[in-house]
């Protein structure tokens, strides 16, 4: 849904396309995808998500195709090994999956790219700093529909948080992993 000619299209993620190929290519047994999953219909959402799906009706389980909601094939390709959760809202850690399943192993440290830079990732990177995780973004990996808020949530990031987290290009990070 984010790939494709729908009103959430985010153009820039063909751009990072080939840094996310080569991440996850290179390590598909570490990876973890997490895909946001609207609801069925508006009404079935809660609280003030309901209005939200009120505004993007479009986006619902009901309107969308079902293939829609999958990863796009570029990565989809890699799993399994790879692993992926589903999310309703911005956040991976509501449900309690991901945080389970990344201490069961022993994680400690994540590499995080992916959409939108201003949302999913925002929400995705403070909650990882929250629960304690020394949290890499990639800043060559990440992708936005608006430039400004692209821009300042890395300014954001970097400038608030730098002590949890580190901003790295993707090459720096898989030259790191590498030497490791």
């Amino acid at each position: 849904m984010f790939a494709e000619d729908t009103p959430w299209q985010v153009p820039w993620l063909m751009k990072i396309t080939p840094q996310l190929e080569e991440l996850v290519g290179r390590a598909p047994e570490k990876t973890i995808f997490t895909r946001f999953i609207p609801p069925k219909r508006a009404e079935d959402a809660p609280g003030a998500w309901r209005s939200y799906y009120e505004k993007w009706r479009v986006m619902t389980g009901e309107m969308l195709a079902p293939e829609m909601l999958e990863l796009v094939p570029a990565m989809a390709r890699h799993t399994p090994p790879a692993r992926s959760f589903a999310k309703t809202t911005f956040s991976p850690w509501l449900g309690g999956e991901l945080n389970a399943h990344l201490q069961e192993t022993r994680v400690d440290t994540l590499a995080i790219s992916g959409g939108e830079t201003d949302v999913c990732v925002l929400a995705t990177v403070l909650g990882a700093i929250d629960l304690g995780y020394h949290v890499i973004l990639l800043t060559d990996a990440v992708c936005s529909g608006a430039d400004e808020t692209h821009d300042a949530s890395i300014k954001l990031l970097g400038d608030r948080f730098s002590v949890q987290l580190r901003l790295m290009t993707t090459e720096d990070f898989l030259d790191m992993d590498a030497e490791a």
